[in-house]
């Protein structure tokens, strides 16, 4: 996947169509001081865009490969375009989260979009975790690591309650004791 090649398109529609989004995911990570892998590219937007975003992609010959009232799938069968995940934001959470967003530069300073804070991004991860219990060990391995490189700049209290809202604040208190013992 060409990611400056999507990146560039989507900033592009997006802005044209004056959609509001925010970058999200594995792609994100890295604004908050956390590198790993990915292979998509996902953004979070306003649930009452999902007509133009259906739109865009279906003009650029992206396929839908699902939809519910919270996500849009797309992918390419042109391999450099790859696959984009959209997030619906409309619950009070991700409204939230959408709003709180700030300017960061991505690719090298390339492009400066909106990108969520850490905390935001930690809160998604346990939801997506709890959603699909296949995603535990590496959705729990990004937060670790977004906890250890933004531990002095993040608000601990919307983290706990992200954590609260699942039932898994234990969970918290264990990563937050491996992460003073390693200290």
């Amino acid at each position: 996947m060409n990611f400056a090649l999507i990146f560039k398109f989507l900033v592009e529609n997006l802005a044209r169509e004056k959609i509001d989004f925010a970058l999200m995911g594995g792609f994100a990570l890295a604004t908050a001081g956390v590198t790993r892998t990915t292979r998509d590219i996902d953004l979070l937007i306003l649930s009452v865009d999902s007509p133009k975003i259906k739109d865009i992609m279906a003009a650029h010959k992206y396929k839908l490969i699902h939809e519910s009232e919270d996500v849009l799938n797309f992918t390419s069968e042109n391999f450099e375009l790859g696959r984009v995940d959209f997030l619906l934001a409309h619950r009070q959470y991700t409204l939230a989260m959408l709003k709180g967003a700030r300017e960061k530069s991505v690719l090298d300073g390339k492009f400066k979009v909106k990108v969520l804070r850490a905390e935001d991004q930690i809160g998604l991860k346990v939801q997506a975790s709890s959603n699909d219990p296949k995603r535990v060990a590496q959705d729990m391995a990004d937060v670790r690591a977004l906890i250890e490189a933004n531990r002095t700049n993040l608000n601990m209290e919307t983290v706990r309650e992200y954590f609260s809202l699942f039932k898994r604040e234990k969970e918290l208190d264990g990563i937050l004791g491996e992460i003073e013992d390693v200290k």
